[in-house]
């Protein structure tokens, strides 16, 4: 990366083997960058093929709180970190009782709080994997395949989506993404 300015904190750049990352931090020959998978990195500023994605211009006068609200926000719309996703009113204190066909068997109770919780966790990973696979080195057609099993994925779980508290944190189909 041969830049003329330097990048501030905030900054969202591409590493050739890192991936996506956030500048947090700023040296006289390097930048402090999180990565989504490998971390807290030290990155020279003239590393080749750093690609600048966001360019936020580095002010001598930013403050800790300014940093920690960039990365937060940062981290919440590329990372998949959101606030926590809430159950439904409705399902409060609710069981799921699974009840086999054959009469002989007992049914199994299972709190509506843990199943959502691991449909969350689930939905959660899947977001990271799409993450990992679009700031992966596979070829562009090769992620829109990927990306487009994903996307059956998502609609899969649309059934689920009564339990959620907000529209928002639904599951959301091919052709139905905001």
């Amino acid at each position: 990366m041969n830049e003329e300015k330097l990048l501030g904190v905030g900054s969202r750049l591409r590493h050739p083997a890192y991936g996506e990352g956030v500048v947090i931090g700023l040296d006289l020959a390097a930048y402090t960058i999180v990565f989504m998978t490998y971390g807290k990195k030290l990155v020279g500023k003239e590393t080749e093929g750093l690609e600048i994605i966001e360019c936020i211009p580095a002010e001598n006068d930013i403050s800790f709180t300014e940093a920690e609200k960039s990365l937060i926000r940062i981290l919440k719309t590329y990372n998949g970190l959101e606030s926590k996703v809430e159950l439904g009113d409705k399902w409060n204190d609710g069981v799921m009782i699974l009840k086999p066909g054959d009469e002989g068997l007992k049914s199994k109770e299972i709190p509506i709080d843990t199943f959502f919780h691991k449909i969350v966790m689930v939905r959660d990973r899947i977001r990271v994997m799409e993450q990992r696979i679009n700031s992966s080195k596979l070829t562009d057609e090769e992620k829109v395949n990927l990306q487009q099993y994903i996307s059956r994925i998502y609609g899969s779980l649309t059934s689920f989506n009564i339990l959620f508290k907000y529209k928002e944190d639904h599951f959301k189909g091919e052709g139905k993404k905001s």
